[in-house]
């Protein structure tokens, strides 16, 4: 993973010709100690504090009778995971790194599995999803955040790096998910490494929309909640109205911002989404 690897230095960020080429050549880009202490405390105090994010979550079955909880909303708001959103530290290193055309939010989610009871999730791409909403070029990608360490034991992120390049699969239903087609998986891991993205709150993950990646149950005796915000080009704006927005515009925010959001949350217009909603799966056949 060391090409996709680097360290954040607040006095001298910048996404470098090197961040460029390792999403361009391996889906994805991993910056270690990208929030400090007291932005992680921020963003973890506001999801575990916010009662509206919690009540408005639901869980999906992974096939195998285990769930992991979601709450998942369309626009990103003002309180502090929507200022985390669109914070320039986040946005704009993402929208630099998908080519630096303009981006918006397409949805954000927090994503828990609890402790010895969190589902898995099955290989699959972000556009296996989005295909079907209407987007039409894999101009998309996704920002993992971590609320908690993730390791191998409560069940970090794993990505086939460079599978991005084999172009959006056919996928199917696997419980109450979309899995890519199996046969293509296997195949693409006799040729691609497998990697076990261990990383610590405060880490931060970018990665393309057609990079294959998974993560399994979680059976340990430690939760595993993650932030993961969605960007869509703007010019890539979906062609059918759909359960997520089409392009509406962005305003980033300074990096100090989010550790100025107020203690009171205010989630006016964040549009949450219930599991009903999603017609990215429910027409699928299994």
């Amino acid at each position: 993973m060391a090409d996709s690897e680097f360290v954040y230095d607040p006095e001298s960020w910048s996404v470098t010709p090197a961040m460029k080429a390792a999403y361009v050549k391996n889906g994805y880009v991993l910056v270690r100690k990208m929030l400090n202490g007291a932005e992680v405390r921020k963003v973890r105090q506001a999801v575990e504090n916010n009662e509206e994010i919690q009540a408005r979550s639901y869980s999906r079955d992974d096939g195998s009778s285990r769930r992991s909880r979601v709450s998942l909303w369309n626009h990103p708001g003002d309180d502090t995971t929507g200022r985390l959103a669109r914070m320039t530290r986040v946005a704009s290193t993402m929208e630099q790194l998908m080519g630096g055309d303009e981006v918006y939010h397409y949805h954000s989610k927090l994503m828990m599995k609890d402790a010895h009871t969190g589902g898995r999730h099955v290989w699959h791409q972000d556009y296996g999803y989005w295909y079907n909403n209407g987007c039409l070029y894999p101009d998309m990608g996704s920002v993992f955040i971590p609320v908690d360490d993730c390791t191998r034991e409560n069940s970090c992120l794993q990505v086939l790096k460079g599978s991005h390049h084999l172009g959006r699969v056919d996928h199917i239903k696997v419980g109450e998910q979309l899995g890519a087609d199996l046969e293509r998986v296997e195949q693409a891991q006799k040729q691609l490494d497998h990697i076990y993205v261990e990383m610590k709150a405060g880490d931060i993950l970018f990665f393309h929309c057609n990079l294959f990646h998974t993560s399994d149950q979680n059976s340990s005796d430690r939760r595993r909640w993650v932030f993961i915000v969605a960007f869509n080009k703007r010019a890539n704006n979906p062609y059918k109205v759909h359960h997520h927005p089409q392009y509406t515009t962005m305003t980033k925010v300074p990096d100090s911002a989010l550790l100025e959001s107020s203690d009171g949350e205010f989630l006016e217009g964040k549009w949450f989404i219930k599991l009903d909603d999603d017609t990215s799966i429910k027409d699928q056949v299994h």
